[in-house]
C-alpha cells in the first residue's frame, strides 16, 4: 500500500476518538484554544428553585382594640396568599345612665371569640377577610330604683315610684333589663383590610387595619318591674306592679311590652355589628415564601 493511501486511512479511523467540544458562537471574544475565528460563551447553569414554607410552619400573635374589645389575634401561614387567624375579643365596662326616669347603673361584657381566613388576593397588602364568631356572650345588663315620688314615663304615659310604706307594704320601684348582642351563634363576620401578620419580606413587625361587620342578628332586649308603681304624684292610686288583676299594674305592663318593642327597633340596626379593628402584630420565624 503506497504511503499516502496509508495515511489516509490512518486519519480517518482516529477521527472519531477526538473529544468533541460544543461552542457558542459570539462575534468577539476569542479564548484560548477556541477554533480560529469561532468564540464561545459558557450557558449559566439554572436557577435554584426558592424554597417554600411549609403550611402551618410559621406564626404571629398579635393585639388590637374594635367594637368587640380588646383583641388577642394568632396567625398561621396555609400558603402563599392564605393566612388562618384565631381571635378572641373581650372588654368588661361599667356605666351609669338615664332614660324615661330610669337612672340604671350598667354592665357592658363584651365575651366572643371566632377564626377568620385571610385571603390576599394580589399576595401583599389588601386582604379579604371572612370568618365566624363561634362564641358570642356580648351583652349588657342593667339595673335600677327609681326614687319614691319620682315620675319615669313608658309608652308615653307617666307613673310615679310609690314611696315605701310599712302599712301598704308598698316599696320604690325596681327595673331590670338585660340587652343581648348575640341572637345568631355562630355569627358570620367578614373584613377587609390592610397588613399581613406574617410578612413575606423579612418583617417580624406589622400593624394590621381592618374595617367590616358582624352579622349577631337583631338584639334580645327583656325588662322586668317590681315594687309599687301610681297613678298621681300624691300616691293615692298605687299598686303593686307584678299585680295580675289590678287594673293600674296591668296597664304598667302593657306600656312596658310596647317600650320593649319601641327599644328593640330602635336598636335593630345593631344586627349587623360594626368592626373597625387597628393593632399590631409580631411575627415569629422565618420567611422565604414563594409567589
Amino acid at each position: 500500500m503506497r504511503p499516502a493511501t496509508l495515511a489516509f486511512w490512518m486519519a480517518l479511523l482516529t477521527t472519531p476518538l477526538l473529544p468533541a467540544q460544543s461552542y457558542t458562537l459570539a462575534a468577539n471574544n476569542t479564548p484560548d484554544g477556541a477554533p480560529d475565528g469561532a468564540a464561545y460563551r459558557r450557558i449559566p447553569p439554572p436557577p435554584m428553585p426558592s424554597m417554600s414554607v411549609r403550611p402551618f410552619s410559621q406564626f404571629a400573635v398579635g393585639a388590637g382594640i374594635s367594637p368587640l374589645g380588646a383583641s388577642l389575634q394568632i396567625t398561621t401561614n396555609v400558603v402563599s396568599h392564605l393566612n388562618l387567624r384565631a381571635i378572641g375579643n373581650g372588654f368588661p365596662y361599667s356605666t351609669n345612665f338615664s332614660t324615661s326616669g330610669f337612672n340604671a347603673n350598667a354592665r357592658l361584657n363584651l365575651i366572643s371569640a371566632g377564626i377568620a381566613a385571610d385571603i390576599y388576593p394580589f399576595h401583599k397588602g389588601l386582604r379579604i377577610s371572612p370568618g365566624v364568631l363561634f362564641l358570642n356572650n356580648n351583652r349588657l345588663n342593667a339595673t335600677s330604683v327609681v326614687a319614691g315620688g319620682t315620675s319615669f314615663t313608658l309608652n308615653g304615659d307617666t307613673y310615679y315610684s310609690a314611696s315605701a310604706s310599712s302599712l301598704s307594704g308598698a316599696t320604690p320601684l325596681n327595673a331590670t333589663a338585660e340587652l343581648g348582642l348575640n341572637t345568631n351563634k355562630p355569627a358570620f363576620m367578614i373584613t377587609a383590610g390592610w397588613g399581613n401578620t406574617i410578612p413575606r419580606k423579612g418583617n417580624h413587625w406589622s400593624f394590621p387595619f381592618e374595617i367590616g361587620t358582624a352579622f349577631i342578628g337583631s338584639p334580645s332586649l327583656t325588662a322586668n318591674l317590681t315594687g309599687w308603681a301610681c297613678y298621681d304624684q300624691a300616691q293615692t292610686e298605687c299598686t303593686n306592679v307584678a299585680s295580675t288583676t289590678d287594673p293600674i299594674a296591668l296597664q304598667i305592663q302593657g306600656d312596658l311590652a310596647t317600650q320593649i318593642t319601641k327599644w328593640k327597633h330602635d336598636l335593630d340596626p345593631l344586627k349587623t355589628f360594626p368592626i373597625l379593628s387597628v393593632g399590631v402584630a409580631y411575627n415569629f420565624g422565618h420567611n422565604g415564601f414563594t409567589r
